[in-house]
């Protein structure tokens, strides 16, 4: 097909301009081609071996017809520009909204949709957009990190336009224009190596625009030096980035995965184009994508912790089994249909303060119904992506998440009601919020430098210390497996610890006790999934019920202590946030205890009932052991119990306790028995013990680390 009598070729001839005479930038032999042999030169077969990587929500079919039309939609938020666009303008109270104008996610969208249909117009549309933007932008305009993304979706949509162009008779891109491009291109990626952000996630994306601009254009005098600067600066940003137990420092789930996205595709650009990949570099890649096997949800999702979106990241443990030669991330990755299960059901990130509690590693199609809890007991991360969640959880079982981590929702802070903060604080969290005060003190202030935001604007900052949080005791057990955290604020004299113990792998006990030298407004919250909007009950007398889909829960009610089931919102990505309900229970005082029994289904709620026994120790000490009685799976019922010596960290001796009948030294014991009393099984630590008017009681001593 010729274009050259289309008005679509003479409007992109108007863009483009004549060459004269050497262009410096280049390697000779190319230095000396004139912009039709360049072109031609970009378009030939040239070893480069790349693929566009595209987000698919930013390349919809309908967002691309809007871009044709001047319609830009980022985040959920659609503004109509006018041509010539201002660029330096944001349309947007929200400064995301322009950093995606600005990125560029759409050029390869273009680039797709011309391949797809051959229409010119998209050809045109994409020149026009580029061209205006390299007339008025500054190359490092709002930041470095900005600069990296556009490089790469620019240089991912000439793979469409020009590398890998329709097999007609004449290219459709003017090839004045696309000298033109190549030199902002080059600009932007000396800027990026002298402007650097020092650490974390933005670094990676900006060292992988380097690398893959020295990969794809090796005719570039400097491509041998980019490549060279990504890949080793590459190897000190993961060094710098990880933790030792291979966790990214900023401490969000979703951008560890970006971080390794990033990290990843610099590996491979390198090793498919004869660059030597350093050992240490896979040795990284290796232990961080351990995190991403444990994390992911059965149903494939990895939950947003701090900043960032709720989504899989499956295709990069696929690229990790490939390349480390890893049946269990093979495993997980094709969600148990293809390699072999992990040999580890339960993880800890100890540095992180992750830790992950698994049911099982059935293969498909079972492999969707395991349960799945991602606790929170760790700092609050480097960088500004932490939230103020300390001792938080995120519950998922039978296919959906069913106590959920509320997202991020938005960066931006305008508006009636500040978003930003709300999404950060601990009340949105699955935790116990004191005097409705976040764990960590987080104050307006104004900006002062330049920056993504405007000068003088206001914007909430971290203003003291992030709270002490601390893992006392864990245990992985064959029917019992225990979490007990501790969270310290800077902010309050409360002491919170929570322990979460998963029983025969069926169901979960989380026991909150908080301890202060003052009175305080506490209030402990499970924020369910937007599937419960509607459909979540409370119901009960002797404790509280809730029904919930997928989800049968109780919980102890005590004197001066209130449930309610609260409007509340989850974010699953950026600028959408969805209605769901929170269960939210108040109590006022200095020392104040909460334990909930959260049982997952698949169906119906099965039945559920909770009461209380009061316990009685040595010098007047008292306690509370739980007694429930639960359907199983298999129609049976079964009627437990549990106690927990408040106060009593990992290896001290609790002391001696009168639970009912039971005699009990040490410090938690979980039992089963008999609708008689008679006892057929009682779990606990080293060192317990457990006696009755009968005499010893056998103990099965659950693994403590």
């Amino acid at each position: 097909m010729s274009l050259e009598g289309s008005s679509g070729f003479a409007d992109l001839q108007a863009i483009g301009g004549a060459n004269a005479g050497p262009d410096a930038l280049f390697d000779a032999p190319w230095c000396g081609l004139d912009d039709a042999g360049l072109l031609a030169h970009f378009r030939s077969a040239r070893g480069v071996r790349f693929e566009p990587v595209v987000d698919p929500e930013e390349v919809l079919a309908e967002r691309i017809a809007g871009i044709m039309q001047g319609r830009f939609e980022f985040n959920g938020e659609t503004h109509a520009l006018t041509d010539p666009i201002d660029w330096l303008t944001n349309p947007s109270r929200d400064v995301e909204w322009h950093i995606l104008l600005h990125k560029f996610y759409y050029a390869a969208g273009l680039s797709q949709a011309w391949h797809a249909t051959g229409d010119v117009a998209y050809v045109r549309r994409w020149a026009q957009l580029i061209d205006g933007w390299m007339r008025v932008t500054p190359v490092g305009f709002i930041a470095a990190d900005v600069t990296g993304r556009r490089v790469q979706n620019w240089i991912y949509s000439l793979h469409g336009m020009v590398m890998n162009d329709r097999p007609d008779a004449q290219s459709p891109v003017d090839a004045g224009f696309f000298r033109r491009m190549l030199h902002s291109l080059h600009a932007q990626v000396e800027f990026i190596c002298a402007n650097l952000t020092p650490k974390r996630n933005h670094r990676t994306l900006e060292l992988l625009a380097v690398g893959l601009a020295g990969v794809v254009f090796p005719e570039f005098r400097r491509a041998a030096h980019w490549r060279e600067f990504a890949l080793a600066e590459t190897l000190v940003n993961v060094r710098a980035d990880l933790m030792a137990d291979g966790v990214h420092c900023e401490l969000s789930t979703d951008y560890h995965h970006l971080a390794v996205r990033n990290w990843l595709q610099v590996r491979t650009l390198a090793a498919r184009n004869g660059v030597p990949v350093p050992l240490a570099l896979d040795e990284a890649l290796e232990q961080a994508l351990e995190f991403s096997l444990h994390v992911h949800q059965p149903s494939g999702i990895a939950p947003s912790f701090s900043d960032g979106d709720a989504r899989s990241y499956l295709p990069l443990l696929r690229q990790g089994a490939q390349l480390f030669g890893r049946d269990d991330m093979l495993f997980v990755a094709t969600q148990g249909r293809e390699g072999h299960a992990p040999s580890a059901r339960t993880a800890h990130f100890d540095a992180s303060g992750y830790h992950v509690l698994r049911s099982d590693w059935s293969p498909a199609p079972a492999f969707t119904d395991a349960q799945h809890l991602v606790f929170d007991c760790g700092p609050l991360g480097e960088g500004n992506h932490g939230h103020f969640d300390a001792l938080s959880f995120e519950l998922a079982a039978f296919g959906r998440a069913l106590v959920v981590d509320p997202g991020r929702y938005t960066y931006s802070e305008a508006g009636e009601t500040n978003w930003r903060v709300h999404f950060r604080g601990t009340a949105a969290h699955n935790t116990v919020c004191v005097d409705g005060r976040h764990q960590t003190r987080y104050a307006p202030k104004a900006i002062k430098e330049a920056s993504r935001h405007a000068h003088g604007s206001v914007r909430h900052k971290i203003g003291g210390p992030a709270p002490q949080t601390d893992l006392i005791e864990r245990v992985d057990g064959a029917c019992l497996d225990l979490l007990h955290g501790r969270c310290a604020s800077h902010e309050y004299d409360a002491v919170h610890e929570r322990c979460i113990v998963f029983v025969d792998r069926r169901y979960w006990i989380v026991s909150d006790w908080l301890r202060a030298a003052s009175d305080h407004d506490y209030a402990l919250r499970f924020q369910l999934g937007p599937e419960a909007e509607g459909h979540a009950v409370l119901s009960g007398t002797g404790c509280t019920l809730l029904t919930s889909p997928g989800l049968a829960a109780a919980q102890a009610r005590r004197a001066g202590q209130s449930t309610t089931l609260d409007a509340g919102w989850v974010s699953m990505r950026y600028g959408h946030k969805h209605p769901a309900p929170a269960w939210v229970t108040r109590a006022h005082g200095r020392d104040v205890e909460f334990d909930t029994v959260l049982l997952p289904c698949r169906d119906a709620a099965p039945m559920l009932q909770m009461d209380e026994l009061a316990v009685t120790g040595a010098a007047g000490h008292t306690g509370r052991a739980l007694l429930l009685r639960l359907a199983l799976d298999d129609g049976g019922v079964v009627e437990d119990g549990w106690f927990h010596a408040h106060g009593a960290d990992a290896g001290s001796d609790a002391g001696t306790w009168q639970i009912g009948p039971l005699e009990f030294t040490g410090r938690w014991l979980h039992w089963r028995e008999t609708p008689t009393g008679q006892v057929l099984r009682a779990v606990s630590h080293p060192g317990a013990r457990l006696r009755s008017a009968a005499g010893e009681i056998d103990l099965t001593v659950a693994g403590a680390s």
